[in-house]
């Protein structure tokens, strides 16, 4: 039998930023993420691995969000 496994891996990094408001903070690290600023590597790993099978080979994937 065929199985597809899916495996996420987590990076986090926290950014502090001086800001008027919570959204101009998220707004001016999404700009910096964006503009590649702030480029996550393999340093920000924080061990969080999810392994879930995705799908059985006569199955589609299925896709949450």
């Amino acid at each position: 039998m065929e199985f597809k496994v899916n495996i996420t891996e987590v990076l986090s990094r926290v950014i502090v930023v001086e800001a008027d408001s919570k959204e101009e903070a998220l707004n001016r690290v999404s700009d910096m993420y964006n503009s590649e600023e702030i480029v996550l590597d393999y340093s920000d790993f924080n061990d969080d691995v999810k392994i879930e099978i995705i799908c059985e080979k006569s199955e589609s994937p299925k896709t949450y969000r």
